[in-house]
């Protein structure tokens, strides 16, 4: 495809017809000039598929493979996993015609309230860009692009459509965009989806910094820019400041736009701009077109390997795991009727076939099963029943969680708290048989503080996906080893959560008053306790760290290469994730205690011992530095941290980090001896001085500088020019 030569033989309508789209699946083509149009569908755990010419009758959608949601692939930690899982998208997408998969979501977590968090990767921006770049590579070896969204700071589902997030530029750098950056850089999605929301006054769709400043001229992306569906909030804007295509369609041709560009308030240039960035788009597609054979079996045993390494065990007293034949309590219908597999909204598919764990259990066990519940609630009859099985069973395995009710895309939660339904099942069911396994099924991070004493064992099965039963059952019997780790911190109450109170805003605005300190970067940093923290997750196996070494003579180069050792020490095969993070000893800006910034997934056979390689780079020990506009090294002592999740270190290296990068402003004289002393370049300044005067009084120590400078002037009967002199030095 020649884009110059077709944008030439353009008329003026259809280029303004390509700026959106023909209906709420498909982007404007060329039909004139042979340019076909682009195919769209949701979503990002499974593609739901809209049948074309659908008649009276027929189903409107096509069967597809339903994954885990986009929390519990990241608790995978393993990116190689999930550029598969994006891969078998992506030959579904192929198969049913679809060019263009709306996914992923890859925003941030401020609250565990969020009611699209389990549509969103992880509490850490870092775990966040890894799993999305992966992703988007797998989807997009198929020949189909990837929609990355939602860009950006849509946090919240309240008032999402007009809220303001107020945030600072650091916040945005380092949190929020980071998994963006990331992605475009490493991955370069076909297209990225603007929020709905206003990012600092300014809606998403129209917001020139972000769209323009950022994403093409800083990081040099090359796709079209598409909004979220009815999230333009002035088309002419819009195209003035950075979008591609308006979505959904049909989007008409009014004589104001046409009158836009006729008096050149959007300019010719940059209206072929947009068109050059959809027919590249279409070029893309075109060019990668690529045929598979749909095997909906086979994808379905993978997304039942994908499901059980996204189980994290949370806690385990030993119960687990457990014994086949056993005579099985199974109690709540999420297990038989009522799957929780994945969340609502833009994420829903219709998927191929869907799993009950009580079916799988069966397998194991001499299972006698009760509901428990209905949606929220139980009842006398529901728990009596409960009880009685419970009575009758050696052990019981009891599923609860958040219902469809409690979290979906449009709404955000209102409670962290189970269902009170399901909470007092739990508690009655404790006290006729202690025995109790709990099994989990939510999108995002519940408390379990109410649960805690009743169950022996938790289990974190998230919204698994359609091939959830026989994952759960296999790690419930030890048929596999549980591997999975938490994407994000679950917190003991919700007041402990970092955008408490600041959640999810005050009329038309939210404040992410927290700044960096988000998920376990605000636990860990003020040093508050959880219930289970970032990275968690226990094996059947047992793991040791050993020999770490530290390489630092690559770091003319801006590299550090750091050597571990990991060992299964128990006789079980197992998986382990080991997670570098780093620690900014000293700093003049505020810091988390400490950022992941490297993580390896391995498994092992009894007694196995691997050597992990990691290789941290300059960007790794940076900050952004608002007075510099860019990211930057303080010059210090950093520490490497090794473990096993963000509260469990195991080994520490310290190592001094050099660097020129000015991020600190010069001290001037308003400020007091005690701080100069504490910067080496005024210190060396402060030292001279008082070589040639005296040590300051205690009293002379905390008033700013200059006081004492005025009070050796007397003492010392400095003339004038020497005063000026002095003070000229100390302030250079």
């Amino acid at each position: 495809m020649d884009i110059e030569s077709i944008l030439i033989k353009m008329t003026l309508e259809e280029k303004l017809l390509m700026l959106g789209g023909s209906d709420g699946w498909h982007f404007y083509g060329v039909e004139r000039l042979g340019v076909p149009g682009v195919r769209v569908c949701d979503g990002p755990h499974g593609i739901r598929v809209h049948r074309e010419n659908v008649k009276e009758g027929e189903p409107e959608l096509d069967p597809a493979t339903n994954f885990p949601c986009a929390s519990a692939m990241a608790a995978t930690f393993n990116p190689e996993l999930i550029r598969n899982v994006g891969r078998v998208i992506g030959e579904e997408c192929r198969h049913y015609g679809v060019d263009v998969l709306l996914g992923p979501g890859s925003n941030g977590k401020r609250s565990p309230l969020a009611g699209r968090n389990f549509e969103y990767y992880s509490e850490d921006p870092y775990l966040t860009g890894v799993m999305a770049t992966s992703f988007i590579q797998g989807v997009q070896s198929t020949g189909v692009g990837t929609s990355m969204k939602h860009f950006i700071a849509n946090e919240q589902e309240t008032s999402r459509l007009f809220i303001s997030s107020k945030v600072d530029e650091r916040t945005m750098r380092e949190i929020y965009l980071l998994p963006f950056e990331m992605a475009v850089k490493e991955a370069n999605p076909w297209t990225i989806m603007a929020s709905y929301n206003r990012i600092n006054g300014k809606y998403g769709c129209e917001n020139p910094e972000i769209l323009i400043d950022i994403l093409r001229k800083e990081w040099g992306y090359d796709g079209i820019v598409v909004s979220d569906w009815g999230a333009v909030n002035d088309k002419i804007e819009s195209i003035k400041h950075g979008l591609d295509i308006q979505m959904p369609g049909k989007v008409e041709i009014d004589d104001r736009l046409r009158n836009a560009v006729e008096k050149q308030e959007i300019t010719m240039e940059t209206l072929d701009d947009h068109v050059r960035n959809c027919l590249r788009l279409i070029q893309r597609v075109q060019d990668n077109k690529k045929t598979y054979a749909l095997d909906l079996d086979k994808n379905h045993a993978f997304a039942q390997q994908v499901a059980g390494e996204a189980i994290v065990l949370l806690k385990n007293d030993g119960i687990l795991p457990l014994e086949p034949g056993i005579k099985l309590g199974v109690i709540g219908r999420f297990a038989d009727d009522k799957v929780r597999y994945n969340g609502g909204g833009s994420s829903y598919c219709l998927a191929y076939k869907v799993e009950k764990p009580l079916e799988a259990l069966r397998y194991y066990a001499d299972v006698s099963y009760a509901g428990g519940y209905d949606e929220e609630e139980t009842s006398d009859d529901l728990l009596r029943e409960a009880l009685e099985v419970a009575k009758n069973a050696d052990k019981v395995v009891l599923f609860a969680g958040t219902t469809s009710r409690m979290e979906s895309e449009g709404y955000d939660r209102w409670t962290i708290e189970l269902p009170d339904g399901h909470r007092r099942l739990i508690e009655e069911v404790a006290k006729v048989n202690p025995n109790l396994v709990v099994v989990l099924n939510n999108g995002a991070a519940v408390a379990t503080r109410a649960i805690e004493a009743s169950s022996r064992a938790i289990v974190e099965a998230w919204f698994l996906g359609s091939a959830s039963g026989q994952a759960i059952a296999d790690i419930l019997f030890g048929k596999a080893n549980p591997s999975g780790k938490l994407s994000e911190t679950f917190p003991i109450q919700i007041e402990h959560t970092p955008a408490y109170l600041n959640f999810p805003g005050i009329k038309d605005e939210v404040v992410y008053q927290e700044g960096i300190l988000t998920g376990y970067r605000h636990y860990d940093t003020r040093e508050l306790p959880v219930a289970y923290p970032f990275g968690h997750g226990l094996s059947y196996s047992t793991f040791a760290l050993t020999n770490l070494h530290v390489d630092d003579r690559y770091l003319s180069d801006g590299k550090i290469v750091v050597h571990v050792d990991i060992t299964n020490v128990s006789d079980r095969f197992g998986g382990e994730v080991v997670q570098l993070y780093l620690h900014d000893e000293e700093s003049y800006e505020v810091k988390a205690k400490k950022e992941l910034k490297r993580f390896a997934k391995v498994f092992l056979q009894p007694q196995e011992t691997r050597t992990l390689t990691f290789i941290l780079e300059q960007r790794d020990f940076a900050y952004y530095c608002e007075p510099l506009h860019r990211f930057a090294v303080e010059e210090g002592k950093f520490s490497i941290l090794l473990g096993t999740s963000s509260r469990d270190i195991r080994l520490t290296h310290g190592l001094f980090i050099p660097s020129t990068d000015l991020v600190r402003p010069p001290l001037t004289l308003d400020f007091p001896y005690n701080m100069w002393i504490k910067y080496p370049t005024e210190k060396a300044k402060i030292d001279e001085l008082v070589a040639k005067t005296r040590m300051p009084h205690w009293w002379e120590t905390e008033p700013p500088l200059k006081r004492w400078l005025h009070v050796l002037r007397h003492e010392f009967n400095w003339s004038d020019a020497e005063y000026e002199e002095i003070k000229q030095r100390l302030s250079t």
